[in-house]
């Protein structure tokens, strides 16, 4: 967790001392009830659409809900879970900014091609986990591309921190239940 806020505070410092507004990265701020309201819709409709998805491709490339390579990784109980969720809201938080909401940003600028830099940062976004598995990179970088569409659609990373957030939440939550 500290090394994902460490790099976003990089990141938005970067920004900001470019002379950019760190809005460029996170998208303009919250101005009524009603966007708040709005992005969270968008955040659970993506998730709802998405989660199906990733399903069906896990499925294909054989990929185990919770298989043994990553029980290690996973809550039991107690803090342990608490731990879980501070960490998935982290993730949520700052991995759509860097990967979002900066690298996506620079990549556009870099090759002036909105798929290539949405292709680009998702693959980065698979290969920033692989410690979890060349299957799971797949699937993390195809979860990067729907979130990098959200993102570049939408303008803002806030519905894609509320989707991420919560499903990397609901994971930890929902294993520590099935183990017990």
């Amino acid at each position: 967790m500290l090394f994902e806020w460490l790099l976003f505070l990089f990141v938005l410092a970067g920004v900001w001392r470019s002379g950019a507004s760190i809005r460029s990265v996170l998208g303009d701020r919250w101005h009524s009830v009603r966007q708040v309201l709005r992005d969270l819709g968008i955040g659970v409709g993506f998730w709802i659409v998405s989660l199906p998805l990733l399903w069906i491709i896990g499925w294909l490339l054989r990929i185990a809900a919770h298989g043994p390579h990553l029980q290690f990784m996973l809550p039991h109980r107690g803090m342990e879970l608490a731990w879980w969720i501070a960490l998935s809201v982290t993730a949520g938080i700052c991995e759509e900014t860097i990967f979002r909401g900066y690298l996506q940003r620079q990549f556009l600028a870099l090759t002036k091609s909105a798929p290539a830099a949405i292709l680009i940062s998702a693959a980065t976004f698979g290969i920033a986990h692989a410690y979890q598995g060349f299957r799971m990179v797949i699937l993390i970088g195809l979860f990067g591309a729907m979130f990098g569409l959200l993102a570049y659609w939408r303008g803002t990373v806030r519905p894609g921190m509320i989707a991420h957030g919560w499903q990397d939440s609901l994971n930890g939550v929902l294993a520590s239940v099935m183990k017990h």
